[in-house]
């Protein structure tokens, strides 16, 4: 075997560790956006529920196993920053999501050269 052909493979073998490394970087990813968009659904719940509210009505903040009275304003406003905190890790999410993606497209089409490259040189001459 020619070292031509043992370093092609071992180029390939490289190429799908890495492809396998992207795979495993982008399901954590979209993972971590899943649970970002819970949250978000969370918090917009939190917000509909917050605007029937009447000055007489009291809200509370769970700390830990007690309740603690919580100005209704402020408890608004936390949600209403939560909510902006969200929706812009949902953005950078997005953004990596992107170039993840990019990489793999590129590693892909890298593997398939390398991949018909291999073929090729594999065949004897005709």
């Amino acid at each position: 075997m020619s070292s031509s052909l043992q370093s092609l493979r071992e180029k390939l073998q490289a190429a799908s560790v890495d492809f396998q490394n992207i795979q495993l970087e982008l399901s954590n990813v979209v993972e971590a956006r899943q649970k970002l968009d819970a949250q978000l659904s969370e918090n917009e719940m939190v917000k509909k529920e917050f605007a029937t509210l009447t000055p007489e009505n009291i809200v509370y903040k769970q700390i830990g196993p007690v309740l603690v009275k919580q100005d209704q304003a402020e408890a608004k406003s936390t949600v209403d920053t939560r909510l902006e905190f969200i929706r812009a890790e949902i953005k950078r999410i997005e953004t990596q999501l992107k170039d993840i993606e990019a990489k793999s497209e590129k590693k892909k089409t890298e593997i398939v050269e390398i991949q018909t490259t291999l073929q090729q040189q594999s065949q004897p001459p005709a």
